[in-house]
């Protein structure tokens, strides 16, 4: 199976932050692997935007090196690379001064005919403010130009709403990308079209058929190299509140009644604000710390972030309620953590057990499992209920009947696009569809901020957990409580 390739119109990105750790690791190699695709029209060009003062020469030797490391399999086509690189340009410019934006300016005007024009913030939301204004100053704030904003959007619903007013000052929603890379991941669309392109599923996508939900994403790296900015953030502002809500929302929405950017996002948006508060009862936090017996004390979350008091968590689980007509009954157990035992992202759906068992009390007790695999091994997994081969009566077994992409959809599953791929094609066509809208992040925060004040206010202290482990022992017993436990954490 090949995967089609949709050219998109002549366009213009501006990459502000063109130096820094995103912009290398993740935005030009995606957008090196579309061009190798043949998705970049000729003549599109990207600009680099940084205050760092570097000749072309220098700046292209950079992203080469960054590209050989994090392009994939196209990395080693020197003649693509080439002329991936003759697209690229530096420019030297102050986000918070002057230095540079004539420059700019002047190169943007170079470009010759009809084309879209992107601005991308890759760096710190405290420069969203400062960008937005020189753009509006310099006259590069047209009425069909696009900006994409990076995480985190705020920290609290009032920095969020600040943050939204500044930018709602130069440009209007339409033209504002919030970009969440989990909603770039193919499993993750296909979980749209799994509920609404199929008959099987939607019918039961309900609180008369499902048990509970499990959205677990789990990684087994720390916070090095992210320390300050993680220790005032943690697990909830960092995963909670963006990549793991975006998830619930998808799972648990409404079927739109079109496939159109407002359509799905007020569908999620009902979602957000139809959340119940949490009780502090059914939220636990952990803190790793360096497995018992380890030589290494510096595998501790406390000494990386050289803080010995800290009560920032690092994992967090929480069991969530929506209070609507579809999901009333249901729970909704999310967790999120660093590391632990293995690097997974998965949502779990656990249907109902049949009302009535025929096959008596040694057949067990058996249910289906939907399981759909976001990172790694991308796929999804249905568990149903067959009997146990051999002539030994009418047991019964669980098996699964698995779609790994790899496997199911040849090549073009095995190597699916990145997230950042998809999301930046995405902008350059005009799709908001997997771009949060404001009101959107606004819903999220107010759902975040009591849970927070809660345990400040409480004095709450994160549960120690070994490096490598599935979490903390509470995590359980918030299961354990409802009499159900969590799947397991599998690479």
């Amino acid at each position: 199976m090949v995967s089609r390739v949709i050219p998109v119109d002549l366009f213009d990105l501006v990459i502000f932050g063109g130096t820094g750790d995103l912009a290398q690791r993740k935005i030009l190699p995606a957008l090196f692997r579309r061009f190798c695709g043949g998705q970049m029209p000729n003549g599109a060009r990207i600009i680099a935007a940084a205050r760092a003062d570097l000749s072309q020469a220098a700046y292209k030797a950079m992203i080469s090196k960054a590209i050989h490391t994090y392009g994939g399999n196209f990395a080693n086509d020197s003649v693509a690379l080439d002329a991936f690189l003759d697209c690229l340009t530096y420019s030297r410019v102050d986000a918070t001064g002057d230095i540079g934006w004539p420059e700019l300016t002047t190169l943007m005007e170079q470009g010759q005919g009809a084309r879209v024009t992107i601005f991308y913030f890759s760096v710190g939301p405290n420069l969203f403010g400062p960008l937005a204004e020189r753009l509006h100053k310099h006259g590069l704030a047209q009425e069909s130009s696009r900006i994409v904003v990076e995480k985190p959007f705020g920290r609290d619903l009032e920095s969020a709403r600040a943050l939204n007013a500044t930018l709602a000052t130069h440009f209007c929603e339409g033209q504002i990308y919030r970009i969440d890379h989990y909603l770039g991941k193919e499993t993750v669309q296909n979980l749209m079209a799994i509920r609404f392109g199929n008959m099987l599923f939607e019918p039961l996508w309900n609180s008369q058929y499902v048990d509970h939900i499990q959205i677990t994403v789990a990684e087994t790296v720390g916070i090095a190299g992210r320390e300050a900015y993680y220790d005032r953030s943690g697990a909830m502002r960092d995963m909670m509140q963006n990549h793991l809500m975006q998830l619930l929302c998808l799972i648990a929405m409404e079927p739109p009644a079109k496939f159109d950017p407002d359509a799905v996002r007020d569908e999620k948006l009902k979602v957000i604000r139809a959340l119940d508060t949490v009780e502090p009862h059914h939220i636990v936090r952990g803190q790793y710390q360096a497995q018992q017996g380890a030589d290494d004390r510096h595998d501790a979350y406390r000494e990386t972030v050289g803080n010995l008091r800290s009560t920032t968590e690092s994992y967090i689980a929480l069991r969530a309620h929506i209070s609507n007509w579809r999901w009333a009954g249901t729970p909704f157990y999310l967790r999120t953590g660093k590391k632990l035992v293995a690097r997974s992202s998965v949502i779990n759906v656990f249907f109902k057990d049949a009302p009535h068992s025929i096959f008596g009390e040694d057949a067990g007790r058996h249910a289906n499992l939907l399981s759909i695999r976001l990172q790694p091994n991308e796929g999804i997994t249905l568990k149903v209920t067959i009997k146990e081969p051999g002539p030994g009566g009418m047991r019964l077994m669980d098996v699964p009947l698995d779609m790994t992409f790899s496997e199911a959809l040849g090549a073009a599953g095995g190597n699916p696009p990145d997230a950042y791929e998809r999301l930046i094609m995405d902008v350059i066509r005009g799709n908001q569809t997997l771009f949060m809208r404001g009101d959107e992040v606004e819903a999220a925060w107010a759902w975040t901020d009591p849970i927070i004040a809660g345990w400040q206010s409480r004095g709450d202290v994160p549960k120690p957990y070994d490096s490598g482990s599935t979490g903390p022992d509470d995590a359980d017993l918030l299961m354990r409580r409802d009499l159900r436990e969590w799947q397991g954490i599998n690479p």
